[in-house]
């Protein structure tokens, strides 16, 4: 079979849904500090290999933001033994996939191939670990790189700065505070040396996680793994001085303007415990409750009975240090005002405040949460994913079989409790997202 055919039936293959059940795991340390996940599953000959690194934009400098998504790129440009423009060519010339992604908290980097290249996986991420090539030309290349998709996943769609300007205003200490992306300017402005200490610092075994999942045989996975990367030398430990996020206490009011829109949109941002704390399951839970789906309350509300709204919704931004949680909603016509849609929104609130929410809505957020969680373990790549996060972020593996507990223990009490608690208005930031009307316009950009 030509290589695009035995991609494609590849891509198929590791997309076949799985039940429902325990996952399996083992987890040790190399002596340099690496941690390994391995996860056997011979359900289809696929192997994930992936490395989750511990650093995102909360560990970048002030006046050097956008780092860990620049090395999201960076990073792919080649190694000592992998030459430049070739890493994507290797992969796919071998059946396989290949990606990687950036949040504030880490930054995860795998391939998906046949399981019979399991060791050619194994081996390009130990070179990345090892011998990525950082220079002037490579810094040159991913810096256009980087303009192009911030020109067009945020500066030239609509709404494309909305959590900037939500995370600019909630944060006043914490570098959660800056988006992921970063500066353009601070990537301009930085040198290649700092580029190269930023690798040395934090792409480190110490620093990382390994995961392999799939078609897999342990021992002669460990074998390799042990060849590859138990020699990589051990980086300086990462040291983290959490920074601490004073609390809202007053109602903080905010105008963005956006270039890129017509009609304006109400956003209200309150800050929330981090992910690991169990009052962010209830918030999760709550934010499907308000506007997860057609039958939701605001939505129903707002949309399809009072036709006041083009679009609303609510999320829980569930991070490391923090979480942030959103509530936003575009008027349907110039007849409706942002602070009609306010009240309307504090509305529902007061509401899930005083109220307990039906039984009948409960058990249906309870299947919606297994439902969700089911499908983000239905591939080998979504398990590695899972793996890695927990151990990365949570310090807990476990909780690829324990999360669905915890979120099953939340009550209708819970609920009504932690609406109360987080959910106050002089705990919020509300900002009013507006259409640039001209060049003299104020933007925040």
């Amino acid at each position: 079979m030509k290589p695009l055919k035995i991609s494609l039936l590849f891509f198929l293959i590791q997309m076949l849904p799985t039940m429902a059940q325990k996952i399996d795991y083992e987890e040790f340390d190399l002596p340099n500090g690496l941690h390994v996940i391995l996860h056997e599953d011979h359900t289809a000959p696929v192997v994930t290999v992936g490395v989750m690194y511990h650093v995102g934009a909360k560990d970048e400098q002030p006046g050097r933001t956008g780092f860990a998504h620049f090395f999201e790129h960076l990073l792919f440009e080649g190694t000592k033994n992998i030459p430049r423009g070739k890493w994507f060519e290797i992969v796919s010339s071998h059946g396989g996939q290949n990606n990687a992604n950036t949040t504030d908290d880490r930054t995860y980097y795998y391939e998906v191939f046949p399981s019979n290249n399991l060791a050619l996986g194994l081996w390009m991420e130990a070179e990345r670990m090892r011998h990525a090539v950082i220079n002037q030309i490579g810094v040159d290349t991913q810096n256009e790189v980087v303009k192009e998709e911030k020109r067009l996943r945020y500066d030239n769609q609509p709404y494309g700065h909305f959590l900037e300007a939500i995370k600019d205003n909630v944060f006043t200490k914490h570098p959660y505070k800056h988006t992921t992306i970063g500066k353009m300017a601070d990537l301009d402005a930085a040198s290649l040396d700092e580029f190269i200490q930023f690798y040395k610092k934090y792409y480190v075994p110490n620093n990382a996680t390994l995961v392999v999942a799939g078609d897999i045989d342990k021992n002669e996975t460990k074998k390799l793994i042990n060849k590859y990367f138990a020699t990589i030398p051990k980086g300086a430990d990462v040291v983290r001085h959490k920074i601490i996020e004073p609390p809202i206490t007053q109602e903080r009011h905010a105008v963005y303007y956006d270039k890129n829109i017509q009609k304006p949109a109400v956003m209200q941002a309150y800050l929330t415990p981090s992910m690991k704390e169990r009052d962010a399951y209830a918030l999760d839970l709550l934010s499907k409750y308000l506007s997860s789906g057609k039958s939701s309350v605001l939505y129903k509300k707002l949309v399809d009975q009072e036709k006041k709204a083009l679009m609303v919704g609510a999320f829980n931004l569930s991070q490391e240090d923090y979480g942030t949680y959103i509530i936003f909603a575009i008027p349907l016509n110039d007849k409706v005002s942002l602070d009609e849609l306010t009240k309307e929104i504090d509305a529902e609130i007061t509401k899930v405040q005083t109220q307990l929410i039906s039984k009948e809505d409960y058990q249906k957020l309870l299947n919606k949460i297994e439902s969700d969680f089911v499908n983000s373990n239905t591939s080998m790549q979504g398990i590695a994913n899972s793996l890695a996060r927990y151990h990365v972020l949570y310090g807990d593996t476990d909780l690829i079989n324990k999360e669905l507990d915890i979120y099953k223990s939340i009550t209708r009490e819970d609920l009504r409790r932690v609406a109360k608690k987080y959910l106050n208005k002089n705990q919020r930031v509300l900002l009013e997202y507006l259409p640039k009307q001209n060049d003299s316009t104020k933007s925040e950009k």
